[in-house]
């Protein structure tokens, strides 16, 4: 069994996609020694550029197992007219390199999932005093763990449910703020869940984080390989 890793550590994404206060390194670690003592070539520094050429190395199986490293992105109005909106998994990466080493007092999250708990906590490590975490459904819909929310509400991260993002407001070139839709769910004749906006709402801030989703991303996969590649870029497999 050969492991090929990009990086010149193991576990590349767990080690700067993760903060450190929720998965310590020497944990991290040790996790990973207990594969590479049953005899694993492990192959560092050794980024894979082209499938077909891995295949043509005669392995009996290849496993994909790079994640999903590509974080999405929120196009609303004003997205692209300043420098302090941030893709949550490449900022969290630029925190764990040490790019980045400070951020804004006010600092809105856009989402509430499992990298939305590591950006906000991180962001109150990194000098947020302010840390709000924005989610666009109640509670009970969140992706985040539960021990996640009341970790990051014990650290004073306020989660504000049910406000849709609606806009980045700009102010002579310098992010103050973000306009949302509050929004009121109920349930139509047929039981589903619908909502409808109850009002706007403004709230100030200097950063705002778009850990809202991640995706997968496969360039390095030939598309005359003979795998089929469905419209959302996603190999078919069964």
């Amino acid at each position: 069994v050969v492991i090929y890793e990009a990086l010149g550590k193991t576990g590349g994404l767990m080690r700067t996609n993760i903060p450190s206060f929720r998965l310590p390194a020497a944990v991290l670690d040790e996790e990973i020694n207990y594969i590479l003592n049953m005899d694993v070539d492990l192959r560092l520094n050794s980024p894979i550029s082209s499938l077909k050429s891995l295949l043509e190395q005669d392995y009996d199986a290849v496993f994909v197992g790079s994640g999903a490293p590509k974080g999405k992105e929120l196009e609303l109005p004003g997205r692209h007219d300043t420098d302090r909106i941030h893709i949550g998994i490449s900022w969290l990466e630029s925190v764990a390199f040490g790019h980045t080493k400070s951020i804004g007092e006010k600092v809105l999250i856009i989402g509430a999932g499992n990298t939305a708990m590591d950006c906000c906590r991180s962001s109150l490590r990194l000098g947020g005093n302010d840390v709000k975490v924005m989610a666009r459904k109640p509670r009970a819909f969140f992706k985040a763990s539960d021990w996640e929310l009341e970790d990051a509400e014990e650290e004073r991260v306020e989660i504000v449910e049910c406000l849709s993002p609606e806009a980045f407001i700009i102010e002579n070139g310098k992010l103050t703020g973000m306009r949302f839709s509050r929004l009121e769910y109920y349930d139509d004749d047929n039981g589903r869940m619908q909502s409808r906006v109850v009002e706007e709402v403004i709230l100030p801030c200097d950063d705002v984080n778009l850990p809202n989703g991640q995706e997968n991303t496969f360039p390095w996969i030939e598309r005359d390989i003979g795998i089929e590649i469905d419209k959302w870029e996603m190999p078919n497999v069964d």
